[in-house]
């Protein structure tokens, strides 16, 4: 399966419809009476109203679900292929990106995140433009309006933030304009939600955004571990990614090197950005899989030998499988 995915054969579309759907037999085959779905903050929901609930059943928020995921596999795909990160052009990062959507069953229904994700993959390609450009302040006036947008979403968003300066420091020397025009182009966004809040003599409403920002993080954690067993394999397959990619860093390209630190930082932010979000859920971390998908597919796009590839492939398909029908 994995050597189909290795190149650019138009026929890889029609088998990446297919297995996007055949990763949610689980949910088809058992849908919950009612699946909520609301992706506007509540103090977005104070000035755009849209009455989502009353428009999906549990079968079209699970099928527009999966529609949404296809579309994100495909612009995620051609996003990593511009931009050279993997050896040779191929549907590789698409096949990792449906399987890392496919996880846990938070990730099969509509979300914030799963919205998000058109940002964070939107987001990705302009900071992998940081380098090649000569002058990156109208890049980050972008990435700051889209985190806006994101914080608009969902809360957590507002974290991604930090890798604005990440970015800056990985790919540019010092320049004040730079660094400044990233939050100036969050704050636009946020400037007019203020105003709006003003005229409606709402303005202590829209100081109660930011408290979440005051939240401690927190020091102990309740996990069920049985409920992500299904991440071992993917722990392996992490491993041996990074691996790879230490034997091959040196003799990569300098923005390729810089890219997958970007990605990595972008992660580790996706994942901590859970503490602002005192109704937390699972579904948070479907924020992960545009910067992990990068890595799994860099692992098998430069992995050797097929029958060890091959199997351990299916053997998470086939975990997923398992873990999302028991």
């Amino acid at each position: 399966m994995i050597n189909q995915f290795r190149n650019l054969n138009p026929i890889n579309l029609l088998l990446l419809f297919a297995y996007t759907f055949f990763m949610r037999m689980a949910i088809f085959a058992d849908l919950p009476p009612q699946l909520n779905f609301e992706f506007l903050e509540s103090y977005t929901r104070f000035f755009i109203k849209i009455p989502v609930q009353s428009f999906f059943s549990p079968v079209s928020n699970v099928f527009f679900a999966g529609i949404l995921i296809y579309v994100q596999a495909i612009l995620f795909n051609r996003m990593v292929n511009n931009h050279g990160l993997l050896n040779r052009p191929g549907f590789l990062p698409a096949l990792m990106y449906i399987t890392g959507a496919s996880l846990f069953m938070p990730f099969l229904v509509l979300s914030p995140t799963l919205i998000c994700n058109f940002l964070v993959i939107w987001m990705m390609d302009k900071f992998l433009k940081i380098g090649k450009s000569p002058n990156a302040i109208m890049i980050m006036l972008d990435i700051g309006m889209i985190i806006a947008i994101g914080t608009l979403i969902y809360f957590p968003f507002i974290v991604m933030l930090v890798m604005i300066w990440l970015a800056l420091l990985l790919y540019r020397s010092f320049n004040w304009r730079e660094w400044v025009s990233g939050l100036v182009g969050f704050l636009t966004i946020f400037f007019f939600v203020g105003v709006f809040y003003y005229w409606n003599d709402s303005l202590s409403m829209f100081y109660k955004i930011w408290l979440p920002l005051g939240n401690k993080f927190p020091s102990v954690f309740k996990i069920n571990y049985n409920d992500y067993l299904v991440l071992v394999p993917v722990l392996v397959m992490m491993v041996l990614a990074v691996l790879q990619l230490r034997e091959n860093f040196f003799r990569s390209f300098i923005s390729t090197r810089k890219a997958f630190q970007l990605l990595f930082f972008m992660f580790i932010v996706s994942i901590a950005s859970f503490y602002t979000k005192p109704d937390f859920r699972l579904y948070h971390f479907l924020l992960c899989v545009p910067s992990g998908a990068v890595l799994l597919a860099y692992y098998f796009s430069n992995a050797k030998k097929r029958w060890f590839y091959e199997s351990l492939f299916l053997i998470l398909v086939f975990a997923i499988q398992y873990f999302l029908f028991v």
